[in-house]
This record gives C-alpha cells, sequence and structure tokens, in this order.
C-alpha cells in the first residue's frame, strides 16, 4: 500500500511527501471545509479521502485512491444539505425530527447507484460498489480527468462554434436519454457539473437523487433546492417553485439547453423562477444571424419556463437541434407531401379551369409564405432576438415646441433638445458574457467584433474595444468588443513523464487548442506505462522557432504493461 505521506490529496499521486505538490500545486496546509471528511480520512479501510471536487444540496464528491486496486477514484457521499451534520469522529448525526426524511434519501441514493454498477453510459463515470458506513452512505466511481465546461469556455475565448459544440454534446444528449429511460432525472445539468476529459468527450459529475426532503415543520416536506451559486440559470423551475410541476425528463431538457445556450453565446440565462413573470429568452441578433435556425428554436422550446410549454424529453429535443425536426419544419414537411400528392394526382380529380388552378396555387403558396414567415418571426422575435441598437446617427435635433409665444418671448429656431451622455467603461479584463450580463452597463448594447491573439490579456478577456475608455456617448451606444485569445507564442510546459491526462490538462493551461493536440501510442518495455515519454509538433519548429497556438502538438504515450 502506498505511504499516505507521500499521497497528494490534490491529485492522488505520488509527489514524495512534498508540501506543495509540483505535479498539481496542491498546498498540504489546505484542508476541506469543517463539514466534509478531511483529506487522508480512510473509509472502508481501503479508500483515502482528497480534495472535495464537487458538492450539491444532496451529496459530496471527493477525489479519492483504492489504496488495494492502487488507483485514483472518486469516492462520492451522502450527505444532505439542513439534513446532516458532521460529528467530531465525522461520523454523519440526523435530528431526530430530519431522520424520516434522510432514510428516505439514502434508500434511493443507494438505489439509485447500485443501478448504475456495470452500466456503460460514454458520459457518466463508470461506478464499483456502494456501501453504507458512519451512519451515510457511498459510492465509489471512476475519476473524472479534465477541466470544466465552464473552465473550457473561458478559455477558449467565451464560446464555441456550433461546429465545435455538436460533437461534443451529442454523446452527453444520449447518456442524458439513458438515464431518463432508465427513470433518473440529473437535475444539475450545467457548465460547473459537465467536465471536457482528454478524449474530447464530455462528462457529467453525478447522477443526482429526487427524494431528498427538508422538514419544513411538523409533519410537512418539501423538496430541496439546489444551491443557486452552483445551477443558477441552469435549473428548470419546478426545482425552485412548488405547484408549477414534477421534476421529470423535461428538467433535463431546460439543463442542457441553457448549458448549450452558454456554450454558444457565452450567456448565462437568468434564473428560472425569475422568468417566471413573463421574461422572455433573447440573445442578440448577431447570434441569431449566424447560428443553424433549427438550433436556436430548439432551445428556445426547450428553455419555457412553464413545463407544459417546454420540450417534453430529450429524444425530442436532439431530433429538433440535430435534424432540424421542430415543430414548424414538420408542418411544412406535411405540407410540402400534400402539394406534391395533389400535383400526381389523375388528371380527372384535378380542377378544369387551367387559370383557376394557377390561381389557387399561387394564393395557397402565398398563404403558406406568409405563416411560415409569421411564426418564424414570433418565435424569432419573442424567444430569441434581442433589438437591434438605435440608430441615431440620421436623427436631427428638433426645437422644441412651445404653445404660448407670448409668455415666454421670442423662439430661437437653433434651440437644440439637450442629449444625456454617459462615459464608456474600460472593459479589458473583463469576460465579453460577464459584460453583457451586468447591469452596470445597461446604458450601452454590445456585439462580438471578433477573437484576436494578445500577449498581455489572457485568454477569454476582453482586449479591445470599438470606442474609447471615458469618451462620453449617447445611450444605446453601440460598441465592438474584442476578446483575446491568450498569447500566440506559447511558454511549453514540461509534460514528459506525466499521465496523458496530466499533459493534457497542462496543454491547455499553456495555450494549446484542444483539436490540436493529438495523442499517440509508443511501446517502450523500460518506461512507465500510461506516462508522456516525447512530444514533437506539426509543422516541425525552426531553430529559435517558439511553439504557437496555431500548431498541432503530438504526444507519444507508453502504452505497455508494467509488468512485462
Amino acid at each position: 500500500m502506498l505511504s499516505t505521506d507521500r499521497l497528494c490529496p490534490g491529485c492522488m499521486k505520488d509527489n514524495g511527501g512534498e508540501l506543495v505538490c509540483s505535479l498539481c500545486g496542491w498546498d498540504s496546509a489546505k484542508n476541506n471545509a469543517p463539514d466534509k471528511l478531511p483529506v487522508k480520512f480512510i473509509i472502508r479501510d481501503r479508500y483515502i479521502v482528497g480534495k472535495t471536487v464537487f458538492s450539491d444540496t444532496e451529496s459530496t464528491v471527493y477525489l479519492g485512491f483504492d489504496s488495494i486496486e492502487n488507483r485514483p477514484v472518486s469516492i462520492k457521499e451522502y450527505f444532505p444539505a439542513g439534513l446532516a451534520k458532521r460529528n467530531p469522529d465525522k461520523t454523519v448525526f440526523v435530528p431526530r425530527e430530519a431522520l424520516f426524511a434522510f432514510n428516505e434519501g439514502l434508500i434511493e441514493f443507494m438505489e439509485t447507484n447500485k443501478r448504475f454498477i456495470g452500466f456503460p453510459l460514454a458520459s457518466l463515470p463508470s461506478t464499483y460498489c456502494v456501501f453504507e458506513e458512519n451512519s451515510t452512505a457511498y459510492s465509489i466511481c471512476d475519476t473524472v480527468t479534465g477541466i470544466t465546461l465552464k473552465s473550457f469556455i473561458a478559455r477558449n475565448g467565451g464560446m464555441l462554434k456550433w461546429e465545435q459544440v455538436r460533437p461534443l454534446f451529442l454523446p452527453l444528449i444520449d447518456s442524458l436519454k439513458a438515464i431518463n429511460d432508465m427513470g433518473f432525472v440529473h437535475g444539475a445539468v450545467s457548465p460547473d457539473t459537465v467536465i471536457v476529459c482528454r478524449d474530447n468527450k464530455l462528462r457529467l459529475i453525478t447522477v443526482s437523487i429526487k427524494a431528498v426532503k427538508e422538514t419544513k415543520k411538523p409533519g410537512e416536506t418539501r423538496p430541496v433546492v439546489f444551491k443557486p451559486y452552483l445551477n443558477a440559470g441552469y435549473s428548470a423551475a419546478e426545482q425552485y417553485v412548488e405547484g408549477i410541476g414534477t421534476v421529470a425528463a423535461y428538467t433535463d431538457v431546460y439543463g442542457i439547453c441553457a448549458t448549450l445556450l452558454t456554450t454558444i453565446t457565452g450567456i448565462v440565462p437568468p434564473p428560472a423562477d425569475e422568468r417566471l413573470g413573463g421574461d422572455t429568452l433573447r440573445i442578440p441578433a448577431h447570434f441569431a444571424d449566424e447560428l443553424p435556425r433549427q438550433v436556436l428554436v430548439s432551445i428556445a422550446n426547450g428553455m419555457q419556463v412553464r413545463p407544459a410549454e417546454r420540450t417534453a424529453d430529450i429524444e425530442t429535443l436532439k431530433n429538433e437541434l440535430i435534424y432540424g425536426e421542430t415543430k414548424e419544419n414538420i408542418r411544412k414537411s406535411q405540407r410540402a407531401a400534400k402539394a406534391a400528392a395533389a400535383a400526381a394526382a389523375p388528371e380527372a380529380q384535378k380542377p378544369q379551369q387551367k387559370g383557376s388552378a394557377v390561381k389557387y396555387a399561387a394564393i395557397t403558396a402565398i398563404i403558406t409564405a406568409l405563416l411560415i414567415l409569421a411564426s418564424g418571426a414570433f418565435v424569432y422575435f419573442k424567444f430569441l432576438r434581442t433589438p437591434e441598437p438605435e440608430n441615431t446617427d440620421n436623427k436631427t435635433s428638433e426645437a422644441p415646441v412651445i404653445e404660448n409665444k407670448d409668455k415666454v418671448g421670442d423662439i430661437d429656431p437653433d434651440v437644440t433638445v439637450t442629449k444625456t451622455l454617459y462615459p464608456v467603461p474600460d472593459f479589458s479584463g473583463k469576460t465579453y458574457y460577464d459584460i453583457i450580463n451586468s447591469t452596470d452597463y445597461k446604458n450601452f448594447t454590445f456585439t462580438l467584433k471578433g477573437k484576436e491573439y494578445n500577449n498581455k490579456v489572457p485568454a477569454g478577456y476582453v482586449c479591445g474595444q470599438s470606442v474609447a475608455a471615458g469618451e462620453q456617448v449617447e445611450r444605446k451606444t453601440n460598441i465592438e468588443l474584442t476578446v483575446s485569445l491568450g498569447s500566440f507564442e506559447i511558454s511549453m510546459p514540461g509534460i514528459n513523464g506525466r499521465t496523458e491526462q496530466e499533459a493534457i490538462i497542462e496543454l491547455l493551461k499553456a495555450g494549446f487548442r484542444y483539436e490540436n493536440i493529438l495523442v499517440m501510442d509508443v511501446s517502450d518495455n523500460n518506461l512507465a506505462s500510461g506516462v508522456v515519454v516525447s512530444y514533437e509538433f506539426e509543422p516541425e519548429l525552426k531553430a529559435k522557432e517558439k511553439p504557437n497556438a496555431e500548431m498541432k502538438i503530438k504526444i507519444f504515450v507508453n502504452r505497455v504493461s508494467d509488468d512485462t
């Protein structure tokens, strides 16, 4: 068994007992929060607890280490907020009035996680075992190594193109459908709970349960809501407000659509409970012009606040999103099929007057086109399009109209209406989506001009603005913002000897693009398996030339077994 003195709680690697881990930067002076299990706490005489990875109102996920299998694992502890408390010996204490609700959730926690043992899902970590200890329950799963989707978006300029998003999200959508088909609801899909892994796949951290209750008063219970800091903007209204509807498959539809919206636009949606007052979902017009129409319509349908008006399930969402099978397109297809059938009908069944037939067909075509345009405009402007800023360039200043000239004297025809001017802030060092979502800048409108490399501004932050800071402008003046892609030249991190997952993360931090990192297999019995042994660039670097963000890099990973 590996000595716990040499095991880093931040990465579960043998770092020789360093006070500050040279592999992940973990400071040994740190520990988990008081209500969490402490680092290096041992469960079942086998599993060593590391840093806290994730926590919500149901459970806490820790990085762990299996001392028998000698591998990192994820340890999920059932610890419902508002019900459970931590004893000094780190067991779980539950007040008598909350015991029934706690046990109800405990049973569902165990049954739910047991269902996923041996059930392969592309976007969900494999579950190994579930057991009770310390007056609660634990689930042991595969580790998920990577970065959150939120961090990945920020490192790629604040948003991703639909061409990048489509292949990333398809397996995730399929896994959500499989989870729903098993009778479960994830209930917490957001950029914080989706991990971008080195194999170019998205994975979910955990699956939530529905039965957790907290006591409101004797004899009554209500569902525990998700923490706003984690899922605000991504949880559906039925998770916040009683009486809206039950948590079901359409809850995951809302979560995945809200996550998609942030991924392709950088916009964090307002909390669903705040949208119940009639707030419509809006995105800037240039996104609506650039994105495929079925994507916009699918997201709008999937983010309807009330469940009865929302896309019912993941399968329907996928058909709308990927294949364009929206209700509008289905109706158009049906109308086209009817028109084709009518055109192919026997001559005797057709109208005898050619002029009338032509006139009828023309009128039908015009009415159909108008209906399509009207329905499309309704969806587009009601749910999707943010009005363009007013063009004030051609407006002329008019003299004020005075009704009674005798009482005020002569009128000067050159008098103009005074306009209020607003100083433009300095947006450098802020992210694009933080700017467009902030009420501090409500006097301006914004468009994303583009992205460019900048050696001084980190990736994802504004590095240029079309109107200089401090300049006085009229209300609703449009300001074009440029977002940094980070430094073009890259300082190559040390990746030899690291695992491929660690190497991928270091390369992403350095500024390499995810799609430009290629993993190649090599075989060398003299070296440890699973570690990077070398790397090379495409194209090959010239003398004194530094790598840059446009280059491809091949990393060669040793794939032989350690005991060969």
